[in-house]
C-alpha cells in the first residue's frame, strides 16, 4: 500500500539512510526501522511508475569518524564504509537507476542531511526536480536535517510520516512542528 502522493516527472523520492546499522540488530538501531521497508518499496514502485527520480542516501563513514564516541562524538561506531552495517537493508528494493548519495565521508566532518556536501540540490535542479518526497531513518536526526535543507534549497518538500521512525520516539511531535514551521508538508495517510 502506498501513501497519498501522486508522483510526477518533476519529483524525487528521497529514502534516507535505510541501512543495516539503523535497523534492528544494527549498531545504532532505530525501533521499527526494518518494518518501514515494505511501505518504502511501495513508494519506490509508485515513483518509478510515474517517472520520478529515486534517491537513496547513506551514512558512509571512515573507520575513525569524528562522530564516533571514541573520538568525542555522540554516536557509537556505525555505517563504516564497505561494511555490512553500512549496506542498505537487504529487503529494500532499490532499482538500478537509483541515485545513491553518500554523506559524512570525510573523517573530520559530520553530515546529517542528504544535501550536506553531496551536490544533491544542484543535481536535482539540473534535472528539473521541483518537489522532494522524503522517508526513512531516523526522523529526529537525518530525515529531519534532509527535509529542512530541502525546504531551504527551495524544493517543495513532503515528509511521509508513517514511513519514518525516530531514535527517540517521544521527539516525533516536536520534529513535526519544526518541519511544518519550515514549510514541509506532512503526509499521514495511505492511499485507499
Amino acid at each position: 500500500m502506498s501513501m497519498k502522493v501522486k508522483y510526477g516527472t518533476a519529483d524525487a523520492l528521497i529514502i534516507v539512510d535505510l541501512q543495516n546499522d539503523f535497523c534492528e540488530g544494527g549498531a545504532l538501531a532505530v525501533a521499527g526501522g526494518a518494518a518501514l521497508v515494505p511501505g518504502i518499496n511501495a513508494e519506490i514502485d509508485a515513483a518509478r511508475a510515474a517517472g520520478a527520480l529515486v534517491v537513496a542516501s547513506r551514512d558512509w563513514h571512515p573507520v575513525d569518524h569524528v562522530s564516533f564516541a571514541h573520538r568525542g562524538g555522540p554516536w557509537p561506531v556505525h555505517c563504516v564504509q564497505d561494511t555490512d552495517g553500512a549496506a542498505f537493508h537487504a529487503d529494500l528494493a532499490l532499482p538500478e537507476e537509483t541515485i545513491r548519495v553518500s554523506k559524512a565521508c570525510a573523517i573530520d566532518a559530520d553530515a546529517y542531511s542528504a544535501f550536506d556536501g553531496t551536490g544533491l540540490a544542484d543535481y536535482l535542479r539540473d534535472r528539473g526536480i521541483g518537489r522532494v518526497i522524503i522517508c526513512g531513518l531516523a526522523l529526529d536526526v537525518c530525515v529531519k536535517a534532509t527535509a529542512l535543507e530541502a525546504a531551504r534549497e527551495g524544493f517543495a518538500t513532503l515528509l511521509l510520516a508513517p514511513l519514518c521512525a525516530a531514535v527517540e520516539p517521544g521527539a516525533a511531535d516536536a520534529v513535526r512542528r519544526e518541519l511544518e514551521a519550515a514549510g514541509v508538508a506532512i503526509v499521514d495517510e495511505a492511499a485507499p
